[in-house]
């Protein structure tokens, strides 16, 4: 089979600000009940078992929902890849995935026992992962390599604005734990429907069927149209896990903040909601700019590989401080360092999945897996802490953790070999250095 470069408009301001708008109300539904309403539903302070009860309960309920969501975006992912005819390939699913999110949300908040709360949950989860898949689908769909980090930095520069619009909604407003969910459930069903309706939507019958990525028609691909094929692919396999492995870090420095504050620090109850809101805030301004800044430098590269191990390492130096220092100061200059690591990572390590797409029929199912493994490492995260939590009874274990294992994330995702983008292949044309990631664009 002949291998074919596709050229891909590059699309405006419009499209950006509506792709962003969906990733933004996407995380906010997904991150604040994990931050701070689902803690708060099942913490147990007054339980004889003690406060490391609602420490477990939290991450098991976030564990089960996050295996949900690993089943449900990929598989939703695929289906939309095998649209055809003159219909919407991604547009369904994104409908789909935003109103079943919008409705359990609305379960979750009215639920009451850890049964029901993690039931509820769970339809949270395979929501959003639907939706995710959809959305995330539209950067390969539609968008040309040049373009793609500066997406990628919207969709990772979102995951931290929704936390804190989240989190500052509810906090701000003192809202209560059910009034909380009613405001993500609206917010997801009417923000999440209008994008997916205003965002463009090639159709199955004008979508491409077999061409590659540029620079991958010499690369060693997966067998095409194999339902696992990209699994088989020696480069993506390695991005996926790395991906995991650092929302795995992150997510142990991050989903049990309020925890710590609470437990590990002393604070009163009032206090750790008020603080965790500074926490958030200054978490989300550094992955903003971080992410920004990164996506613009490597869409000027054109490469990306080196960026995302430079990434992981700066996330780990956050852990390293809260270990060496567990203090509410350093806890702010901590959640700083974590968001300018994580950011860069995520928006990086994001571009470079789109970069080794195994086949370009499957733009679905396999940047639903990529969004999947992101999204398991967020919620396999409370899981572990929570173990390390019961393990030792503090929560220096979970940091020296999260700090080994975004290191780790950085080694195996550069593992993946790099391939030239369009941009990189015009710097080289210009200086050869560049081909070999030595030299600098001019």
């Amino acid at each position: 089979m002949s291998e074919t470069q596709i050229t891909r408009a590059r699309v405006g301001r419009a499209w950006f600000t509506l792709f962003t708008l969906a990733w933004i109300v996407l995380w906010t539904a997904q991150l604040t009940p994990l931050q701070l309403l689902l803690p708060l539903q099942l913490d147990t302070p007054d339980n004889e078992a003690g406060w490391v009860r609602g420490v477990v309960s939290s991450g098991i309920v976030l564990g089960v929902g996050g295996l949900a969501g690993v089943l449900a975006g990929p598989v939703a992912g695929a289906l939309s890849d095998r649209q055809s005819g003159s219909r919407p390939k991604r547009r369904p699913w994104a409908l789909a995935g935003v109103w079943i999110a919008a409705a359990c949300l609305l379960c979750t908040g009215a639920s009451t026992t850890a049964l029901g709360i993690g039931a509820a949950w769970v339809g949270v989860c395979i929501g959003t992962a639907i939706a995710s898949a959809a959305f995330a689908a539209m950067i390969a769909d539609q968008l040309p390599p040049e373009q793609r980090g500066a997406a990628s930095s919207a969709a990772s520069s979102a995951q931290a604005l929704g936390i804190v619009l989240g989190v500052g909604a509810v906090v701000l407003l003192g809202l209560s734990i059910a009034a909380g969910y009613v405001m993500l459930a609206i917010g997801v069903a009417v923000i999440g429907t209008l994008t997916a309706i205003l965002l463009p939507d090639p159709s199955g019958s004008t979508a491409p069927s077999h061409a590659m990525p540029a620079g991958a028609a010499s690369a060693a691909r997966a067998p095409e149209g194999h339902r696992f094929g990209s699994i088989r692919d020696r480069d993506f396999r390695w991005v996926l896990i790395g991906r995991l492995v650092v929302n795995i870090g992150n997510a142990l420095g991050t989903s049990l903040f309020l925890f710590f504050l609470l437990y590990g620090l002393g604070q009163e109850h009032a206090a750790a909601e008020d603080n965790l809101l500074i926490v958030v805030v200054v978490y989300t301004v550094f992955v903003v700019v971080a992410s920004v800044a990164a996506g613009l430098v490597s869409d000027r590269l054109g490469r990306r590989r080196g960026l995302a191990f430079a990434a992981t390492v700066v996330q780990a130096l956050s852990g390293v401080l809260l270990v060496v220092s567990p203090t509410f100061g350093t806890t702010i200059v901590a959640a700083g360092v974590m968001g300018v690591g994580y950011g860069a990572f995520s928006t990086v390590g994001l571009a470079f999945a789109t970069d080794v797409l195994p086949s370009e029929r499957d733009h679905g199912r396999d940047l639903g897996l990529v969004n999947t493994a992101a999204a398991l490492g967020q919620l396999l995260g409370p899981v572990i802490g929570a173990l390390l939590v019961a393990l030792v009874g503090d929560f220096w274990l979970v940091f020296s953790v999260a700090a080994v294992l975004s290191v780790a994330g950085g080694a195996l995702t550069v593992l993946a070999r790099e391939r030239a983008t369009a941009t990189a292949t015009a710097a080289a044309a210009v200086d050869p250095a560049a081909a070999a990631g030595g030299g600098t664009l001019r």
